[in-house]
């Protein structure tokens, strides 16, 4: 049957046979591989996709998975109203997986380096990962890359962005991955997908995970807020010591790489920083330790500050600081590096369209 003719969720899947075949058009042809397995991904999870209101009407939907539905469409009306995040398609329908990630992101970085690897794709762009939606190719892959010298990490990924761009598709659907989630952290996931549209620099993984994630924070905060609620939302101490020790340990290895001695001086160095580290901190899986998973990590932590800072200095006004994020994603790399390495400083806000200091 031609693609002209097919309607719903089959036309979805053969819109993206189309993109994928304009990508082997285009792409080497090492990437068509990699970017056919994400089009059939992404297929097979819209597929799965049924609209919010079609499940909270279906007499059949659980109670469970009803409140949780409910609680996301208020989540999803507090982002776009009150903290004007954009109103795209994506939340508005809900897709069951039966399986803990969505997707498997592979990272690597060198061995004596916390800069993550790149991959550069013709029409996709640059990013500091490979998302796979098969586990075990995931793992396939990872292990390529340890042979070649590579640290490697595969994370779980429970969500994902198509930046609004899959909107004709029903954009990015709740996922039974993350919907059950307790209320604090479903809000912060939903806070942080939202935002990517918002500023999204093609190749900069930092400065777009650090902008998601400081909306997520004050997005949920302001949601406790909304609610009445006293206090700030809930954490897990054990995980914000963790974090913050984490934090602690790159920079002990940004020194140590970053010294003007030998290759072996610096790993004999950097085994040292490890060891001490690990007989103080058992507690922390030894996958968390490598290169990749810490500068993973570094890309979603180290701008932060700096966001939140330019939020303050912005008025707390969330469009304010929206424009003011968007003049900062005009710059040069080095420059927006720049921005976020000075996160402790007051910072102006850039809305009037005067040269950033």
């Amino acid at each position: 049957m031609g693609c002209a003719v097919m309607r719903g969720r089959r036309w979805s899947a053969c819109a993206a046979a189309a993109i994928a075949v304009l990508a082997m058009v285009v792409l080497p042809g090492c990437a068509v591989g990699y970017l056919a397995q994400s089009v059939a991904g992404h297929v097979d999870v819209i597929s799965k996709a049924r609209p919010v209101d079609a499940w909270l009407a279906d007499p059949s939907t659980s109670q469970p998975l009803r409140q949780r539905l409910e609680l996301a469409k208020r989540l999803r009306t507090f982002a776009v109203q009150e903290l004007r995040l954009p109103d795209h398609a994506s939340f508005r329908q809900y897709a069951p997986l039966g399986r803990p990630a969505v997707v498997w992101n592979v990272v690597a970085a060198p061995e004596l380096s916390l800069e993550l690897k790149t991959w550069c794709f013709p029409v996709v762009g640059c990013v500091a990962y490979r998302g796979y939606f098969d586990r075990q190719a995931a793992l396939d892959y990872a292990q390529s890359l340890r042979l070649q010298g590579w640290e490697v990490h595969v994370a779980d990924v429970p969500a994902y962005s198509t930046l609004g761009k899959t909107d004709w598709l029903g954009g990015d659907p709740l996922l039974d991955t993350f919907l059950f989630w307790d209320e604090a952290s479903l809000a912060r996931l939903m806070f942080h997908e939202m935002a990517h549209p918002v500023v999204f620099v093609p190749g900069d993984t930092a400065f777009n995970e650090s902008f998601a994630t400081a909306v997520e924070r004050l997005g949920v905060r302001r949601w406790w807020q909304f609610n009445g609620r006293e206090g700030s939302p809930p954490s897990d101490p054990r995980r914000v010591q963790q974090q913050r020790a984490l934090r602690d340990l790159r920079d002990l290895l940004r020194e140590v790489y970053g010294r003007p001695i030998g290759e072996d001086d610096r790993r004999q160095a950097k085994a040292r920083v490890l060891a001490e580290f690990r007989s103080r901190h058992p507690d922390i899986a030894p996958s968390q330790l490598n290169n990749a998973a810490l500068a993973l990590q570094s890309s979603y932590d180290d701008g932060v500050s700096a966001f939140l800072s330019l939020f303050d200095a912005s008025g707390r006004d969330f469009e304010k600081f929206y424009e003011a994020a968007r003049r900062w994603a005009q710059l040069s790399d080095e420059r927006r590096r720049e921005m976020l390495r000075r996160s402790a400083e007051p910072l102006t806000p850039t809305v009037s369209g005067e040269p950033l200091p």
